[in-house]
């Protein structure tokens, strides 16, 4: 068993083995996170590409969302409605540890190529199933992305200010939540694979993903009939923790819960007494009195500044921050020295500039080893080392649009 750090190479998953079937987001950040940690991921895209190089901002032609999310996988094209493709997949699988797929279910029998199928030729196979709303269960055969999924789970009702309609984040929120799911599932069930030579199918769903986010209003409803709403820049029964405006315009976001960091807020504000105060003594007197504590504080944050509350809450060690763009991010020194962000170099564009590895192994950490690339830019090269076919039979797949050899 290894046991030396050395030995794991470019990070702890070095020697796990990932076939990517996945478009759009979830399923590929899936398999990008199991990729960043040293597993040898595989993702296999139609010949028109996966969907996702046409998300997010362009720079000549090239989808930098792609070279992200795409990082450190060999790429390659098979159509997988044709016969001789399912025969690929079915031969890379034989050596393979997770496969990853956000087909609607039912969709990988039809081609063939359901877990109960492959599983014939690996016991250990451990299959990652993303769909919108589960495998089973009436919903199961609705499309689904993480949008629609926040919609139904609840999230999307707790989203926003509450005069105003349901907002969302702009980001896949929920692809990504579902992602972290995956990833997760695949390791637990990888380690059970190993102890017992038997794999098992992971089904995570976007419903699921997002309904998991509402987590304490599940049981407030339960025992008190209590139907959340959405509550603006507030956390609810949290007080303070919302947003303040400060004399220019800015704004800043405070967060004292517990009492000494309150106590530190009341002596920021140069008003120790409030943390005395029978109405903010305690958080669930602070919860009770919100508007009458809010409106304290916002009158002292008017009073000054963003910079100065911004220095002065510093000061006093109290939880807070000013609201960052990815332009103060990107100028940001603890996101320079934390080395946040990773400048990757890009044969194409040079180096692109992308999120880094997270988190951080002290022995064992993962890294970005390269940027994503053209479609089917390693076909030729997976295909004879892990379906184990020659250059001519290659040449005859390639001809006959069964795979697409680029790059």
């Amino acid at each position: 068993m290894l046991n030396d750090a050395d030995s794991y190479g470019a990070g702890p998953l070095t020697g796990i083995r990932v076939l990517e079937l996945g478009s759009t987001v979830a399923a590929p950040f899936c398999g990008r996170l199991l990729a960043d940690f040293g597993a040898s991921v595989v993702k296999v895209e139609e010949a028109a590409g996966d969907p996702l190089r046409s998300m997010g901002k362009r720079l000549n032609g090239r989808s930098l969302y792609a070279a992200s999310i795409f990082r450190n996988k060999r790429l390659i094209s098979v159509d997988l409605r044709r016969p001789e493709g399912q025969s690929l997949i079915r031969k890379i699988v034989r050596t393979t540890d997770i496969l990853i797929e956000n087909f609607r279910p039912g969709t990988l029998e039809r081609w063939n190529l359901g877990y109960d199928r492959l599983a014939e030729d690996n016991r250990a196979l451990v299959m990652v199933r993303i769909s919108g709303f589960g495998q089973t269960g009436p919903y199961s055969q609705r499309p689904g992305f993480g949008v629609i999924a926040e919609a139904m789970g609840g999230l999307r009702h707790l989203t926003g200010d509450p005069d105003r309609p349901p907002s969302r984040v702009a980001t896949s929120l929920t692809d990504y939540l579902c992602g972290l799911h995956g990833a997760l599932g695949a390791l637990m069930a990888l380690h059970v694979a190993r102890q017992t030579g038997r794999g098992q199918v992971v089904d995570a769903s976007l419903l699921e993903s997002a309904f998991a986010l509402t987590e304490p209003h599940v049981p407030a409803y339960d025992k008190l009939g209590f139907v959340a709403c959405r509550a603006g820049s507030r956390l609810p029964d949290n007080v303070p923790n919302t947003l303040f405006e400060c004399a220019d315009g800015g704004l800043i976001h405070i967060a004292t819960v517990g009492e000494p960091t309150f106590r530190r807020l009341a002596a920021a504000m140069g008003r120790p007494a409030l943390a005395e105060d029978p109405r903010f003594r305690d958080a669930a007197a602070r919860a009770q009195n919100e508007e009458a504590l809010e409106a304290a504080i916002t009158a002292w944050t008017r009073s000054k500044p963003l910079t100065d509350v911004d220095a002065l809450l510093r000061q006093h060690d109290v939880p807070a921050s000013r609201i960052f763009t990815m332009a103060d991010i990107f100028r940001d020194p603890h996101f320079a020295a934390r080395e946040a962000i990773a400048e990757v170099p890009d044969a194409e564009l040079g180096s692109i500039k992308m999120a880094g590895v997270f988190p951080r192994l002290s022995r064992t950490p993962g890294g970005v080893r390269h940027t994503g690339g053209a479609i089917g830019a390693d076909t030729r090269s997976v295909l004879r080392d892990l379906a184990t076919i020659t250059d001519a039979e290659i040449d005859t797949l390639q001809r006959a649009g069964v795979i697409v050899c680029g790059g």
